[in-house]
């Protein structure tokens, strides 16, 4: 494993201030994670910022391994302007399809307890304290359906994993033949393949709203998607108009 590159190393010093801050400040934490954009708390620069966020030690810890271990290599191939670039991109990313998925299940939940007469204003203002009514569960299909609706407007979103599923992107790109490994699985699996199956799996449960190991899941896996397709189409576009002659793309 090759020593961390100035960049990375400037990027977990930032997450690393961010996370101790917050836990001296807690009050800073509402205006740095990122709300959905109707939420009151909803700050312009949040998009930004939540990605410098994490909701604990082991939340950040991983989250900072997996930006040493696949960052450095791609910040030593690209130069620190380059991967930053495309980190922040990649982060961003995240930040647009997961606020559009909350989007879509924030109204499509909105509008079934419209249709079945319950008051707009009385919604909005319980979501905004926090809040949700347990008799909506007979309009949207049960307390998950609830809790998931309610989560779309008033859940904060904190982490780095959707600039880190960007870079796991690109190292698959790069060094489709490289073997990664996850302590539950102990054998080493080509790039090519263990990141778009831990996108499948992401996908599969983002879309169920689930755990890998039951439950509701508390895991913004949209927004792992879209870091991942940000960093999908970023080295696309490199490699097509760019990295031809690269010794990586021979």
């Amino acid at each position: 494993m090759m020593n961390i590159t100035e960049t990375v190393k400037q990027l977990i010093i930032i997450n690393v201030i961010f996370f101790l801050g917050t836990m001296f400040v807690p009050a800073a934490f509402n205006y740095l994670a990122l709300w959905y954009f109707e939420n009151p708390n909803f700050q312009f620069w949040q998009p930004l910022t939540h990605m410098f966020m994490h909701g604990g030690w082991m939340h950040i810890f991983f989250n900072m391994f997996a930006l040493y271990s696949f960052g450095s290599t791609l910040e030593h191939f690209w130069g620190g302007k380059k991967f930053l670039f495309f980190y922040i991109s990649c982060g961003l990313g995240a930040a647009l399809l997961h606020s559009g998925v909350n989007y879509y299940l924030y109204h499509d939940g909105l509008n079934s307890l419209i249709e079945n007469g319950v008051s707009q204003s009385e919604v909005v203002q319980l979501l905004s304290e926090g809040k949700i009514n347990p008799n909506w569960s007979a309009v949207l299909g049960g307390m998950d359906k609830v809790t998931e609706f309610g989560s779309a407007f008033a859940a904060p979103a904190v982490g780095a994993s959707g600039a880190i599923y960007g870079l796991l992107v690109a190292f698959a790109f790069m060094f489709p033949n490289a073997e990664l490994a996850l302590m539950f699985i102990p054998v080493p699996i080509k790039a090519k393949y263990f990141v778009p199956g831990l996108l499948l799996v992401d996908l599969y449960l983002g879309m169920s709203g689930r755990s890998i190991f039951g439950g509701p899941s508390g895991i913004a896996h949209f927004a792992h998607i879209g870091g991942a397709i940000v960093g999908f189409l970023m080295m696309w576009f490199w490699k097509k108009n760019q990295f031809n002659n690269n010794r990586w793309d021979r």
